[in-house]
């Protein structure tokens, strides 16, 4: 089969970031889906794995996390797919990546591709998806059918993939959405979104959400760094949670969150799959709700961008995208 894979971890601008290559097609085993590959989206973590270190790889490594394509084959203990059937997923970073022509995936972290989305618009979804689902519902605790409706949730870092999907995760649980934003294009994009309010990240926070009418605000989802936390830390409410997706080494104070009794949560996608957790079906289960979110039209994509075919110059180009922060939304590569 072809790929995309590396043997040494360069910058970008290295033309052997990438390497085309051909693979061994894989067999499927137990719960495993053999996913004929039709589209994948880049993600930070994709430039983050690639980025420069020593290590060599003895044989090429795929990475690629963000995926639709077409069932090819099941193994023997698959029950909830069968050859045919269109999927989507983030799969396993601890496997072999989607940037391949076949991979193989546990079903259980794989949803049915909405029926109304092309490959490339469903190949932007999976990975951001799973991770703002998460943060909220699973994390945080909010209830996903508005149990929670009207409380507060600031956003900090709106504009980005997680983002974008996590204002309307958070608007179709009735919450009231403070997102941030930078350009007046990002602002303009997280208002069309759904977000009640904006305020500028850049500029003290505390200040502007107060000055919104919010002294304190229920939940805070923290999707870009933790340059933040200390205005995090003010503006939770008592009892309220923050939950992060960002492995800082940056000093985080505690008394504040103690004195308030305030809860902090981390949000890691890849965490069920990796430690093959009791629950990881959770993920096939929430695909398939955003999936039906998304043919009903309460949820749009994110994609941006598609460049094609799949192969080591267009995924080069789209890491280099990434890699200046400067994405609007998500870059998908498309077809073999």
């Amino acid at each position: 089969m072809k790929a995309v894979a590396l043997t040494h971890y360069l910058p970008v601008s290295n033309p052997n970031a990438f390497l085309d290559v051909n693979l061994p097609t894989p067999t499927a085993l137990g719960r495993d889906l053999l996913v004929a590959v039709k589209a994948v989206s880049i993600n930070p973590v994709d430039t983050k794995v690639r980025s420069p270190k020593d290590t060599v790889e003895k044989t090429p490594r795929v990475l690629g996390w963000d995926a639709s394509g077409v069932v090819e084959a099941v193994g023997p203990d698959v029950t909830f797919f069968k050859v045919g059937d269109e999927v989507y997923y983030a799969g396993d970073i601890t496997r072999s990546g989607s940037n391949a022509q076949f991979q193989l995936v546990d079903e259980r972290i794989v949803g049915g591709k909405p029926k109304s989305l092309s490959f490339a618009e469903a190949a932007a979804l999976p990975l951001t998806t799973i991770t703002a689902y998460e943060a909220f519902f699973d994390r945080l605790g909010i209830d996903r059918n508005g149990a929670n409706k009207g409380e507060s949730v600031l956003i900090i870092g709106a504009g980005g993939g997680v983002d974008s999907i996590g204002i309307q995760l958070a608007k179709g649980a009735g919450l009231v959405v403070i997102a941030t934003a930078l350009r007046p294009e990002t602002e303009a994009c997280v208002k069309a979104l759904g977000a009640d309010y904006v305020v500028n990240h850049r500029q003290p926070m505390v200040e502007q959400v107060r000055a919104l009418g919010f002294q304190h605000v229920d939940h805070i989802a923290i999707f870009n760094d933790m340059t933040h936390w200390d205005a995090a830390v003010e503006l939770i409410r008592p009892q309220g949670g923050i939950v992060t997706i960002d492995d800082t080494d940056k000093p985080m104070p505690m008394e504040g969150m103690k004195m308030k009794s305030a809860s902090l949560h981390w949000e890691f996608m890849f965490a069920r799959a990796m430690h093959q957790t009791p629950d990881m079906i959770e993920q096939l289960k929430l695909l398939s709700y955003v999936a039906g979110e998304i043919d009903a039209g309460r949820i749009r994509t994110t994609l941006d961008q598609v460049l094609s075919p799949i192969n080591a110059a267009n995924l080069r180009a789209a890491h280099a995208q990434i890699e200046t922060g400067q994405a609007k939304g998500k870059i998908v590569v498309e077809g073999f």
